[in-house]
């Protein structure tokens, strides 16, 4: 079990210069709506025990060079339950995080709704939920750190409906509190490593990383989104060469071998070779720092899609979704999803590296949703906000692929391949023998000096220091 702060503590250990916002005042008739008998004494004992007056410290910080409103739970108050007065509290603070267009960060710890005040208190979730709402229209970043525990309606609003959620090792996380779940549940299930494994927690940070990675974060995703008639990755192409179009985003140099391969078969051994660069080593090399989201939010993840945000060339932030090489399963798909509309809502261009044989085709795939997984994807890059582009770098798999690029922004090294089905299915469909695997692939057109008179991509990017 993670050490449990107190608010303040957790504040501290989040950032500096902590000031507190005014408190809403509310005034309740004696032992609070319900009239539960004993609730002020439960109150008094609690000041008493934690110095504060309610279950949540509201106020600003500078965390890294990024000023942020805090919204920190005091579990050791009614166990950081949410009542009337932490709604108002909560409410304050996002109107002051809309006035000021600042980012909120939530640190949560709280057992869920305040039972003392009954229907009063469940009722506040709907009063978070739409602060949470309001901010994402504004197009302001949220990010959650669950402290432990986090559970009930607190991780049902702030902890699982922010941009980006973090844990702490060891936090108890889940809906059901300890209390109140199943005798015979496995309590390994409602841990932060648990719901990182489900997709439902972006990473579990140490609490010693937590200031660095809380101002990384803040810093990638409230740096100054592009201008129309600006630049992204540090690029910015001529009218001419971009078709009378100004590219927002450059895509990266190619890093393998700089040769078109002669035949469609070439194009396929060189997209399959074990020593063509792999998408880490373009994010490597086009971002100078970056953070990932994990998790399609839907109780999945797949390690073979990288998705996250990163400061391009010129230091401007631009959101990323790559492909690794592996056939990507639904919950990659539904996370390449999620970040382009988070990238949409917050006004950043987004990158797509495409390496894929194709969708997962296995059972349980199908049992995940394939079909709808990729359908998700299609619509999010087909209705997405801000501008897409794609880079093919190695094997461009049917649908499972296409569902990743961008309509006329799709850009492709010299060793990679784009095709409708992957030859040595195409011959199997066609009833040819196995020796006519390689003709089958010229047949298909699917080098990229072919994918280009074609029209299906722009252009091929020249490699690296050329």
């Amino acid at each position: 079990m993670t050490e449990r702060f107190s608010a303040r503590e957790a504040i501290a250990l989040a950032g500096d210069d902590f000031r507190e916002l005014p408190v809403p005042m509310r005034e309740f008739k004696p032992d609070g709506p319900l009239s539960w008998q004993g609730y002020d004494d439960s109150r008094r004992r609690a000041l008493t025990r934690t110095g504060e007056d309610e279950s949540v410290v509201c106020g600003t910080a500078v965390i890294g060079s990024t000023r942020a409103v805090l919204i920190a739970f005091e579990f050791g108050f009614l166990g950081g339950s949410l009542g009337a007065r932490t709604g108002d509290r909560v409410e304050a603070a996002y109107t002051h995080a809309r006035a000021h267009r600042l980012p909120v960060v939530s640190l949560v710890a709280t057992g869920g709704s305040r039972m003392q005040e009954g229907m009063l208190a469940l009722t506040q979730l709907q009063r978070v939920a739409r602060q949470s709402a309001l901010a994402r229209e504004a197009g302001l970043p949220q990010i959650a750190v669950l402290r432990d525990p986090t559970t009930g309606g607190g991780w049902a609003t702030l902890g699982a409906g922010a941009d980006v959620t973090l844990a702490l090792p060891g936090a108890q996380v889940g809906f059901a509190g300890s209390r109140v779940r199943p005798s015979d549940a496995d309590p390994a299930a409602y841990t932060a490593e648990a719901q990182m494994a489900a997709g439902a927690v972006d990473a579990v940070v140490r609490e010693e990383e937590l200031r660095e990675t809380l101002a990384l974060w803040l810093t990638l995703l409230t740096a100054p989104a592009a201008e129309a008639e600006g630049e992204v990755g540090g690029e910015v192409e001529s009218e001419a060469a971009s078709g009378g179009e100004v590219e927002l985003v450059s895509p990266p140099a190619a890093l393998g071998a700089p040769g078109l391969p002669a035949t469609g078969w070439d194009a396929v051994r060189h997209a399959r070779s074990p020593e063509r660069p792999r998408a880490a080593a373009y994010l490597d090399a086009y971002f100078s720092r970056r953070a990932a989201i994990g998790g399609d939010r839907c109780g999945g993840s797949d390690d073979g899609m990288l998705c996250g945000f990163g400061s391009g060339p010129a230091g401007r932030t631009v959101a990323y979704a790559a492909q690794c090489g592996t056939a990507t399963r639904p919950a990659g798909y539904r996370t390449a999803a999620r970040l382009i509309r988070l990238a949409g809502r917050l006004g950043f261009p987004v990158l797509t590296l495409v390496d894929t044989p194709g969708a997962a085709n296995d059972a349980q795939a199908e049992r995940q949703g394939a079909g709808s997984a990729i359908a998700d994807l299609f619509a999010a890059v087909a209705t997405a906000r801000t501008p897409v582009t794609t880079l093919v770098i190695g094997e461009g798999g049917s649908g499972g692929a296409l569902a990743l690029a961008a309509p006329g922004n799709t850009w492709a090294t010299p060793d990679s391949y784009f095709s409708v089905i992957a030859p040595e299915l195409a011959a199997a469909i066609l009833k040819r023998p196995a020796s006519e695997v390689r003709d089958t692939a010229d047949q298909l057109r699917i080098r990229p000096q072919d994918l280009v008179e074609l029209g299906v991509i722009r252009g091929i990017v020249e490699h690296a220091g050329r």
